[in-house]
């Protein structure tokens, strides 16, 4: 008769109080930064390479257009137009409808008031600065970075590399001691994010200050212009936003109550084959 295995539920202290603090602090900021750049957004609802900001060459528009009697929301990217009424150019409840980039639920405030979102938009950017500085410091000190986030040399072989990438596709995620540590893609991800992304998008947001253009212009130049930071701001908030739906989704497939426990305690359970009698 084959042995049975047995498995057993082991929790493993995963995130650090400095991950779990910095995560927290930065769901609150991150989301009223995107709410209330949408409402600066909103003010000039349309982006563009280069210095110049004219509504007569934006790569990327939204806007209302009136067909007859009836008007409709119209994105266009590029030369190709969409009608996106309701969500992006013209929305609001139907038949009080008004034009505007983003709809009123996704801005902070949800009115229109541009001083309101630059303000609430400048003192959460303060926040995530110096809660970034937080997080980057506290987990080079107790060696989280060096410890879970840069992959171990086995983890950069093509096979595992390959096998982590089929297993992702097919949702199939690591279990028992392998479960212990980070795979090498959320390695990756996080990596690019926290070194990328966001260090990219503090840069792109501060050319847009007059006063730190007068301080150092270079910065301007580096990035090819005032408004093509702004689009890059855009675009990496957009990346943000897509890093964020895709964790979301992967708590709920992976497991809700234990990806939150871990994040809240920082205990994590995993299963461990174990010898049966």
């Amino acid at each position: 008769m084959a042995d049975k295995k047995s498995v057993t539920k082991v929790l493993t202290y995963r995130h650090t109080v400095v991950v779990r603090i910095s995560h927290w602090l930065n769901v609150l900021a991150i989301c009223l930064l995107l709410m209330s750049g949408l409402q600066i957004f909103n003010a000039h609802p349309a982006l563009y390479w280069g210095h110049k900001s004219t509504f007569e060459e934006p790569w990327l528009r939204m806007g209302a257009v009136t067909q007859g009697e009836t008007t409709i929301g119209v994105t266009k990217i590029g030369d190709l137009a969409f009608n996106t009424t309701g969500l992006f150019g013209y929305s609001g409840k139907v038949g009080a409808r008004e034009p505007r980039g983003f709809p009123s639920w996704a801005t902070l405030p949800s009115y229109r008031a541009l001083v309101y979102g630059r303000h609430w938009h400048f003192f959460f950017a303060w926040v995530f600065v110096l809660n970034g500085a937080f997080y980057v410091i506290g987990n080079l000190l107790n060696g989280h970075i060096k410890r879970d986030l840069l992959p171990t040399p086995d983890q950069l072989t093509r096979k595992h590399l390959w096998h982590e990438i089929i297993d992702h596709a097919r949702l199939r995620f690591p279990k028992g001691e392998e479960a212990r540590r980070y795979n090498v893609i959320q390695k990756f991800t996080y990596l690019a994010v926290i070194f990328g992304v966001l260090p990219l998008m503090i840069l792109t947001g501060l050319t847009m200050s007059p006063a730190v253009n007068a301080w150092q212009p270079w910065l301007v130049e580096v990035f090819g212009g005032r408004q093509s930071a702004r689009t890059l701001h855009f675009i990496c908030a957009g990346l943000i936003v897509l890093f964020i739906v895709i964790h979301v989704a992967l708590v709920f497939v992976v497991g809700f109550f234990n990806s939150m426990r871990s994040m809240i305690t920082g205990r994590y359970a995993i299963e461990v084959e174990g010898d049966a009698a």
